[in-house]
C-alpha cells in the first residue's frame, strides 16, 4: 500500500509553539482542512507520522523501514502546504528522488524498500529542484496570514464537481455561486453573506443563527455554530464543533472551541478544546502601530503589524479579560485577571502568575468537564500527552 509519511524533522516545530506542544505540524488547520487532510485528499493516499522518539509519537506513528515494506512512501515535511504545481511535481517523482527548494531544503521524498537501510537512513539518487511559490507554516502567525489563500484553495478542492444545498430565499447573498452549503446545514433568517471578497464554505450540519453578517473568505466546519448577530470578517475559519459570536476578523479556530459571546478577536489562532468567556476582547494592533513582537520559549519574534492571541489547546480565558497584543497562552492554562494579560502565559498556568501552576489532576478533571459538554472525554493518549507537557515543558 502506497502511503504518505509526515515528518517534523528539520521543520523546527518549536517555532510553532504553543500549537505543536499537543499536535504534529501536519495536524494544524489552515483554510478549511488540516495540512494532513489536504495532502490525503490531493494524493488520494492514507497518511502516517514518522516515528521520531518523541512524546508526541502515537498510534499513527510508523518507522520508515516498516512503512516501505508493502509499498512506496512519500516522506513529506509536515509544515508544507500543497499547491497544484507541487502536487504535479510529487506525482512525477521516481524512487530515490527528492524535491528541493531554491534554498536547498529537501521537503518531499519518494521512497521504496531499496531506498532505506535498516538504520532508517535514506538513500537519495537525485534532487529535483522546485522553483514555484511555496507555502510553508513556520510561525504561528503564518496560520492566519495564509488563511485567505488556504480557504480559497480548499474551497476549490472540496466543491469540485459537488452540488451545494440550496440557500434559503430569506438569506441575502452575493454572489450565490461563491457560497457552498453542505448537507444538514441550517441558516437563519436575516443572515447576510458577502462572498464578493472570497468564497464561503458552510460545513455539514453547521448552523448560522439569525442576523449574522459574514464576509468571505470564510469557512465553518462540521457541526460548527455562528450565534445570533455575529459579525465575521475574512479570512476566518471556524473549525468543526466550534461556537462563535461577537466580532471576529482573520481568526482560525482549530476545532471544538468556543468564542460564543460578544467581544472582539482578530488576527488570532485558537487551538482545540478552548473556551473564551463572555466579554473577552483581544488586541491585535499596538497603540503605537509598531510591529508586534511575540515571546516564544526560544526567544522574541517579529510577527508584523497585526497579531492577536495565540492560544494553545485546552486553555480557557475568564469573562471580561482584556488580552494584550500578541499574547501567547500555553496549553491547559486557566487565565483570569483584573487587568491586561501579560504577553506570555505558560502552559497549565493558574491565573496569569507563572509561579502558580494548575494542579494536574484538577486541570485534567476540568478539561474532561469541558469535553463532556461536547459529548467527548479525555482519552488515555491525551492524558499521557498532557502529563508529559505538565512535567517537562
Amino acid at each position: 500500500m502506497d502511503k504518505i509519511i509526515f515528518t517534523e524533522e528539520f521543520c523546527q516545530p518549536e517555532n510553532l509553539y504553543p500549537f505543536t506542544l499537543t499536535r504534529h505540524l501536519q495536524d494544524i488547520r489552515v483554510g478549511i482542512l488540516t495540512i494532513r487532510e489536504k495532502w490525503e485528499k490531493l494524493l488520494q493516499l492514507p497518511s502516517f507520522n514518522k516515528r521520531e522518539a518523541s512524546y508526541k509519537d502515537n498510534s499513527n506513528a510508523i518507522d520508515l523501514v516498516d512503512a516501505v515494506q508493502d509499498g512506496d512512501c512519500y516522506l513529506i515535511h509536515g509544515n508544507v502546504l500543497p499547491t497544484p504545481a507541487l502536487i504535479q511535481a510529487v506525482q512525477q517523482l521516481q524512487h530515490g528522488q527528492v524535491i528541493t527548494t531554491i534554498d536547498g531544503l529537501h521537503i518531499i521524498y519518494k521512497l521504496s524498500k531499496q531506498d532505506i537501510n535498516n538504520q532508517q537512513q535514506i538513500k537519495v539518487n537525485q534532487s529535483i529542484p522546485f522553483h514555484q511559490p511555496l507555502h510553508i507554516i513556520q510561525y504561528p502567525w503564518d496560520i492566519f496570514h495564509k488563511n485567505d489563500w488556504a480557504i480559497r484553495e480548499d474551497f476549490t478542492l472540496l466543491t469540485y464537481q459537488a452540488t451545494s444545498q440550496p440557500l434559503p430565499a430569506f438569506v441575502q447573498v452575493q454572489p450565490p455561486e461563491q457560497v457552498f452549503v453542505e448537507e444538514g446545514a441550517v441558516i437563519g433568517a436575516g443572515v447576510i453573506i458577502n462572498a464578493t471578497t472570497g468564497p464561503v464554505y458552510i460545513g455539514k450540519n453547521a448552523t448560522i443563527m439569525e442576523g449574522s453578517i459574514i464576509r468571505g473568505p470564510f469557512a465553518m466546519g462540521e457541526n460548527a455554530v455562528v450565534k445570533m448577530g455575529a459579525k465575521i470578517y475574512g479570512a476566518t475559519t471556524i473549525g468543526p464543533h466550534s461556537v462563535v459570536g461577537g466580532e471576529i476578523k482573520n481568526v482560525v479556530l482549530f476545532g471544538h472551541s468556543n468564542k460564543a459571546h460578544d467581544g472582539y478577536l482578530g488576527d488570532a489562532v485558537i487551538g482545540e478544546w478552548c473556551n473564551i468567556g463572555a466579554g473577552v476582547s483581544g488586541s491585535n494592533v499596538k497603540n503605537t502601530a509598531n510591529d508586534v513582537f511575540i515571546w516564544l520559549p526560544n526567544g522574541k519574534h517579529n510577527a508584523g503589524k497585526k497579531c492577536g492571541v495565540l492560544m494553545g489547546d485546552y486553555a480557557r480565558v475568564a469573562i471580561n479579560t482584556s488580552i494584550n497584543t500578541g499574547t501567547v497562552i500555553g496549553a491547559g492554562a486557566n487565565v483570569f485577571t483584573n487587568g491586561l494579560t501579560p504577553k506570555f502565559i505558560p502552559s497549565f498556568a493558574w491565573g496569569i502568575d507563572d509561579t502558580i501552576k494548575y494542579d494536574f489532576d484538577k486541570a485534567l478533571e476540568h478539561i474532561n468537564n469541558w469535553k463532556k459538554l461536547k459529548g467527548s472525554s479525555v482519552t488515555t493518549e491525551e492524558k499521557n500527552l498532557l502529563h508529559y507537557i505538565y512535567n517537562h515543558i
